[in-house]
């Protein structure tokens, strides 16, 4: 699974890094059926993440996550994240 994490607007400090990769680490149980993760963080007067997941038999999961704190806006988002992540895996188990 290959991450690309990107801002937009402004320059992510090490702290905020960090804090994506360990909240990353909550889908890593799906990992082989995820090809990438592709996160932009937009900051206009609150946080936008937009983050797109791409799996490995095609479909693509694509959510977002809006709020005034950097933490709780990444919370969000990884709460709906963890969501889709477990029903498309949910899925492929059904069909085998």
């Amino acid at each position: 699974m290959t991450k690309s994490i990107k801002a937009v607007g402004f320059e992510l400090e090490q702290k905020q890094s960090e804090m994506i990769e360990t909240k990353l680490k909550r889908i890593a149980y799906a990992e082989d059926l995820i090809v990438d993760v592709l996160l932009s963080v937009k900051r206009d007067k609150e946080y936008h993440f937009d983050t797109t997941v791409n799996f490995r038999w095609g479909p693509q999961a694509h959510v977002k996550g809006d709020d005034y704190d950097f933490g709780a806006a990444l919370n969000k988002m990884m709460d709906v994240l963890d969501n889709k992540v477990k029903k498309e895996k949910d899925k492929i188990q059904e069909k085998k």
